[in-house]
């Protein structure tokens, strides 16, 4: 059965970073261990309430992908045993299946996102102005829509509490520099295409995602962090996919759509979630782990 965290506890490691939904600790020998929690973020806030399970599915789809995809792009995984880095008398099936340890990388101050369909953020500026991230598109194109070639559309890291803005590529070259951009963007479209097709021939369509990456002491490019989750991707099962509509998707709506009904001003601290949403959210969660990597956890 899949195992409930909210918040890890591990007496002994040096605690680097607790965020939305990861813990992050350091190790010796320049790695990391990470840890998946339970915890749900929606708006930018984490709600009181963890969806038993969400950590062990996000790392377990992630490694998955990683395991993939590593032909393509390297990653940061290490495939240490975990029982040779937690501390003694940790309950080792509690982070059996949500934690991993990585390389410790230098992150690239970018979100890279590729995206073949016009949602989102993407479809508001679109409407606006006709482009997104400074990429022109065709005119007259609907919500939803696949675009002609996936495009690479970055957006700043914003601080915690803010939300990240969508930018040109000229702007990634601008912080990073021309090689380490085309290189993040190169990566991100070539990952994006192959897990695309992948999906496809599960019937399921990979709109888009977003992937973080960052560099060791060489400078080499590594992908990192998580990838190709429901979380940092949007999924929609094909035969429900139609233009013109936002289809349902293999993530935390259920929960924003519950948290829209609300008299809240989605700043912390956030509501109670009911367990029926939360049973429904969980489900949405392992039936994308199932009809992707096919792996039940139950």
């Amino acid at each position: 059965m899949p195992t409930t965290l909210l918040q890890s506890d591990l007496p002994g490691l040096e605690l680097l970073h607790r965020g939305k939904v990861r813990d992050v600790y350091a190790l010796p020998g320049n790695r990391l261990l990470i840890v998946a929690s339970d915890r749900l973020s929606a708006f930018d806030v984490v709600l009181p309430d963890p969806i038993p399970g969400k950590g062990e599915m996000l790392t377990q789809i992630s490694n998955f992908w990683f395991g993939k995809t590593g032909h393509l792009v390297p990653n940061h995984l290490l495939h240490t045993p975990l029982g040779e880095v937690l501390p003694a008398g940790t309950d080792l099936a509690l982070y059996d299946k949500r934690a991993v340890v990585t390389r410790r990388l230098k992150p690239v101050p970018v979100e890279a996102i590729a995206r073949g369909y016009l949602i989102g953020s993407g479809w508001k500026d679109y409407q606006a102005t006709g482009a997104v991230c400074g990429i022109r598109l065709p005119a007259g194109l609907k919500q939803a829509q696949q675009l002609p070639e996936p495009i690479f559309t970055p957006s700043t890291k914003a601080a915690v509490g803010d939300h990240d803005e969508n930018v040109s590529f000229d702007a990634v070259v601008a912080a990073v520099g021309a090689e380490l951009a085309g290189q993040v963007r190169d990566a991100t479209l070539t990952i994006y295409k192959w897990a695309a097709a992948y999906a496809a021939e599960r019937g399921i369509i990979l709109a888009d995602t977003k992937l973080e990456f960052g560099t060791d002491e060489h400078g080499k490019l590594y992908v990192m962090d998580e990838m190709l989750t429901p979380d940092s991707s949007r999924y929609w099962p094909a035969d429900e996919y139609q233009v013109g509509i936002s289809p349902p998707s293999y993530d935390k709506q259920f929960v924003r759509d519950y948290l829209e009904t609300l008299d809240w001003n989605k700043k912390a601290p956030g509501p109670r979630v009911p367990a029926e949403v939360i049973e429904r959210t969980a489900a949405k969660y392992a039936e994308a782990l199932r009809r992707i990597a096919d792996i039940r956890l139950d």
